[in-house]
């Protein structure tokens, strides 16, 4: 088989990770097939930002519960681990328009070239709630180096995986040929 569809087909999501930093090299690739994106009319408006430090990891992690709730399911794994699923990597992609479809190409760009090189990733939109309340934002923008007029649009971890989660069955019907 093709090895790009079978990186397709083989990639799930991750939610349990080492404890191992991922390379700067192996990283700056990974980030590399972010902004090569494709963007409408090559506008390019999706900006990332890299969290990699563990007490700041636990400060977003702590500013967002206590925002959406200790004891709510926001996000999967909500009574087990942090929102960023104690990956050592955690990627913020923001851009000016908030309906801006640019951050799911580059966040599927980011999750094949994690997968294609052993990592695992996760998407974390729930972290949104940290940005839609006045004083995560400001505080959060400011720690991350945003302007304020952006976006936060979808939050991705990055790790070496500590789980092989059974794959999920995908749905039939959603295909549908005409004409």
């Amino acid at each position: 088989m093709n090895p790009v569809i079978e990186n397709i087909l083989s990639r799930q999501t991750i939610r349990e990770y080492t404890d191992q930093q991922v390379p700067d090299d192996l990283l700056d690739v990974i980030l590399q097939c972010a902004i090569r994106a494709p963007s409408g009319r090559n506008t390019q408006p999706c900006h990332l930002r890299i969290l990699r430090n563990r007490e700041m990891l636990e400060e977003m992690n702590k500013d967002f519960k206590d925002i959406v709730g200790w004891d709510t399911p926001a996000y999967t794994g909500w009574d087990k681990r942090p929102v960023y699923h104690n990956a050592p990597v955690f990627i913020f992609i923001f851009a000016k328009d908030k309906s801006d479809m640019a951050a799911g190409l580059m966040a599927e760009n980011i999750a094949l070239a994690a997968h294609s090189s052993g990592l695992g990733s996760c998407m974390i939109g729930s972290l949104g709630g940290l940005f839609d309340n006045p004083d995560g934002k400001k505080k959060w923008m400011k720690i991350l180096d945003v302007p304020e007029d952006w976006c936060f649009l979808l939050g991705m971890t990055l790790g070496y995986p500590n789980e092989k989660p059974p794959f999920k069955d995908r749905e039939d019907g959603h295909i549908k040929f005409i004409g």
